[in-house]
């Protein structure tokens, strides 16, 4: 015999399963870094509220611990009752059905939509409406760059982000002045540029109907300012997240990149801490807005804890103090509304030269429109990026080299 319970009903079992059923209980929860200091910090409150439940953190490198992730979905084994999803990810995890649908009962995620900034939501559901991950924190894009090396090359941060063009030109006075490069790869400023000023509704890579659109202007565009950085001998082609990369900005040989606001917490704890005080953040180039990067918690389908999961990720993502926590932890944005109206916000940034950077950031976050993810984002990701190298290296025509991405995202999308 089936029983079949309303959405309220369901939900008080939920709540009667979570408090009976966790009596010396382990939640398991796969995370990659910062991720698990975050919640680290997070267990002595947790423990004041569930002091019988223990949290253990199972944290690997961001590309192995999606990997794993993939894994266990397929393979139902070694599965976390929590586990983290970067945006970057979550169009694929969305497409896999291995999560469960937070938009259903018992959970009804939906009713907290709208205590977190608007875009988020929009990243974890699927066209027909599955919330998959709970948002955690959010990436506006910024500039960070170092006003020390600006102050010897006479350039201001009008300079650089009045427009893409004025941001090239200052990078030409920049290493004229001081030898140091604008950027640290050219495809900074394509991978910026693509996801810049999206409007409601649309992809990176793919428009609503799913068709990728990556020889659209937008992406002309990119390449040429990625082109031009090359030609000019603004990048000093290093590979992102490479040792080489971290010490170009511990030697100050590079004097901006852009990214998430999050990369000022990891250029102040171990990337370039000694470099306290020289470093500024600023709006994107020419008024642009974008996300980049983000956090979001998902219960896999086939976990064995999902109430007491689904208490945890309740805990990390709508509690203000968690949200704050963190932030001031691991410099990790919340997404949550109500966090971002505390006064911690206006509090100066000591590593930004004592800036009022967190003002910025949650300005540039307000502006970002609401995109839609696909499962096929890092297949063209791939494509894409293989297409520049091919013009910023080879100097391969812009027009030939993304018909060749297109075509390639084509087919692996269609096969």
């Amino acid at each position: 015999m089936k029983f079949r319970f309303s959405g309220p009903a369901a939900a008080v079992l939920l709540s009667v399963a979570a408090a009976s059923a966790h009596a010396n209980t382990t939640l398991t929860v796969a995370v990659f870094p910062k991720l698990d200091q975050e919640i680290k910090d997070a267990i002595p409150a947790w423990k004041k509220l569930h002091p019988d439940v223990d949290i253990k953190v199972s944290a690997l490198a961001i590309a192995d611990h999606h990997n794993a992730m993939t894994t266990a979905l397929a393979t139902s084994s070694d599965l976390p009752d929590v586990m983290a999803l970067e945006v970057g990810f979550i169009g694929r995890f969305a497409a896999g059905g291995g999560l469960e649908d937070l938009s259903k009962p018992p959970y009804n995620a939906g009713q907290y939509k709208s205590q977190f900034i608007g875009y988020t939501f929009a990243q974890a559901t699927t066209q027909d409406g599955v919330i998959v991950g709970m948002p955690a924190d959010i990436g506006p894009g910024t500039l960070f760059y170092r006003k020390d090396i600006l102050d010897k090359a006479g350039v201001t941060e009008a300079d650089l982000n009045r427009s893409w063009d004025s941001y090239l030109a200052a990078g030409q006075k920049i290493k004229k002045a001081t030898g140091a490069y604008l950027m640290a790869s050219s495809r900074d400023i394509e991978d910026i540029y693509i996801r810049a000023n999206l409007k409601e509704g649309d992809g990176v890579y793919f428009d609503k109907a799913g068709n990728p659109v990556v020889t659209s202007e937008r992406f002309v565009k990119a390449f040429q300012l990625a082109k031009k950085a090359r030609d000019l001998g603004l990048d000093a082609k290093i590979t992102p997240w490479s040792n080489e990369w971290a010490e170009s900005f511990r030697r100050g040989t590079v004097a901006t990149q852009m990214m998430g606001a999050w990369l000022g917490g990891h250029l102040s704890s171990w990337i370039a801490p000694d470099t306290k005080g020289l470093w500024r953040a600023a709006n994107l180039p020419n008024n642009a807005y974008a996300s980049f990067g983000g956090t979001f918690y998902a219960i896999p389908a086939k976990a064995t804890q999902k109430a007491m999961s689904w208490e945890f990720i309740k805990f990390l993502t709508t509690r203000k103090d968690t949200q704050l926590a963190s932030f001031r932890s691991i410099d990790a944005f919340p997404a949550l509304l109500a966090a971002q109206d505390d006064p911690f916000f206006a509090e100066p940034v000591p590593f930004l030269g004592n800036e009022k950077a967190r003002l910025i950031w949650r300005d540039a976050a307000s502006h970002i429109p609401s995109i839609q993810r696909s499962k096929y984002d890092q297949v063209a990701e791939e494509a894409v990026h293989s297409a520049l190298d091919k013009v910023v290296d080879d100097n391969e025509d812009i027009g030939t080299a993304l018909k060749q991405a297109q075509d390639e995202i084509t087919h692996r999308v269609r096969r």
